[in-house]
């Protein structure tokens, strides 16, 4: 598949600003950090979300026409992910109205959280959201039967984790660089999340390499069970089928590529969290930063294969 930029970024700022939203939500309910950093990070997350929703308009023909796409829930990923995205803003807004005295108050006075009922209710529908958003948007590709290597078994879970990891990692960051102690348990999870992400890809990736395609290029013409050799081509130039659909990244650009993800979204992230684990009283501010950026720039990387390297079962014919 041809890998639209707007696309790539619409997976992965959208993925980071929902996993942001779960972390926040999580961490107003546990009353984990202040009220302060968890309203910046709220608009954070906000901003990365409207960034990636507006952007995926840029791969639509008619952008204006976007809106239609609300329209078709019941049978279609695509709108389903379109409602839970907007959706989910309703209990992102009222969580940042429960935070918003707290996040006002002195910093002695507003150390911890203190949620009524109806702000643990937004921050429960929040996550909610957020969870479901990104499952919908995965199920766009992991539903599409044409493209094997989307219809594939870890592709929600890998989307979630991404989502997870990054916005984890941008939370630790925010909350850090503004002076509030995460202690260690952040940086655990940051490992956990980051092994069990460079797992699930492995397994993905060589799922993909050593799987052969479900059909043939017989299948392909009508011809089922028989060797078919090209004589002359269907097409006498490119068209979109052939644009959209026909693109092919070499192997050793895609292991090059692979390894340079894995070593942003996994390594350097485990790696980072190592001093911070071990040395109480680092400034861990800077540390998850630089992870998170990394991360994000791993997911771009890995996002960017997982439109390169998908084959659309219609190239069979072409």
């Amino acid at each position: 598949m041809h890998p639209a930029l707007s696309v790539i970024f619409f997976t992965t700022l959208s993925g980071a600003g929902y996993g942001l939203l779960a972390w926040i939500a999580l961490a107003a309910l546990g009353q984990s950090l202040p009220a302060r950093p968890l309203l910046v990070s709220l608009v954070i997350a906000l901003v990365l979300v409207t960034i990636g929703l507006l952007s995926s308009l840029g791969h639509l023909g008619k952008p204006q026409r976007a809106w239609r796409a609300f329209s078709q829930w019941r049978s279609s990923w695509l709108s389903r992910e379109g409602v839970a995205s907007v959706l989910t803003f309703v209990p992102a807004l009222l969580t940042g109205m429960a935070l918003l005295p707290g996040a006002l108050a002195p910093v002695q006075a507003g150390s911890k959280v203190a949620l009524s009922m109806p702000g643990m209710l937004a921050c429960v529908a929040l996550i909610a959201g957020a969870v479901a958003t990104v499952v919908c948007t995965a199920m766009i590709y992991a539903s599409l039967k044409p493209i094997p290597a989307w219809r594939h078994r870890l592709v929600v879970p890998a989307y979630l984790l991404f989502a997870l990891l990054t916005g984890g990692l941008l939370l630790a960051a925010v909350a850090t660089l503004s002076g509030a102690s995460v202690g260690n348990l952040p940086a655990l999870a940051v490992v956990l999340l980051a092994a069990t992400l460079l797992m699930v890809k492995r397994r993905y990736w060589d799922d993909i390499d050593t799987t052969p395609l479900p059909a043939t290029r017989g299948d392909a013409v009508g011809l089922p069970g028989r060797d078919i050799k090209v004589f002359e081509r269907p097409h006498t130039e490119d068209n979109y089928l052939t644009r959209e659909m026909g693109f092919v990244v070499a192997r050793r650009h895609a292991t090059r590529l692979r390894g340079i993800a894995v070593a942003l979204f996994a390594w350097l992230p485990m790696l980072l969290m190592v001093p911070v684990w071990l040395f109480v009283h680092l400034d861990a501010g800077p540390w998850f930063a630089v992870a998170a950026l990394a991360a994000l720039a791993g997911a771009f990387v890995e996002r960017w294969l997982f439109f390169a390297q998908a084959r659309h079962l219609v190239t069979l014919y072409y």
